[in-house]
This record gives structure tokens, C-alpha cells and sequence, in this order.
């Protein structure tokens, strides 16, 4: 498995799909989280009808 973490990119009600982002998070001045220069994959989630239960998936 490989560290990482998933963006946040709301700002202002705008609606995006969630991104997953490679390493460990590193605070950026201006845009909150520096990004630039790592692998991201957008996420896919899976909910069970039956049960409610969610799976996550960076592909």
C-alpha cells in the first residue's frame, strides 16, 4: 500500500470529484496543500444497497 491522502477541492460550492494524492501531506501558503510534481488518481466509491457500507477505490 502507498501513503497518501484525498483533496478537498471544494471552494465556494463548487462540486468536483475527490482526488487521491501520492505521500504525505505538506502545507502550501497560497493553495493550502502542495500537489504539484505527485501522482493523484481520482477516487471511485461503491455503496452496498443492502447495508450502506462504502469502499473507496483510486484507480
Amino acid at each position: 500500500m502507498d501513503e497518501g491522502y484525498i483533496v478537498d477541492h471544494t471552494h465556494g460550492g463548487t462540486r468536483l470529484v475527490s482526488h487521491w494524492v501520492e505521500g504525505p501531506p505538506e502545507k502550501s501558503i497560497w493553495m493550502g496543500l502542495k500537489i504539484t510534481d505527485r501522482r493523484s488518481f481520482i477516487v471511485a466509491t461503491f455503496r452496498c444497497q443492502r447495508c450502506g457500507f462504502l469502499e473507496s477505490y483510486a484507480g
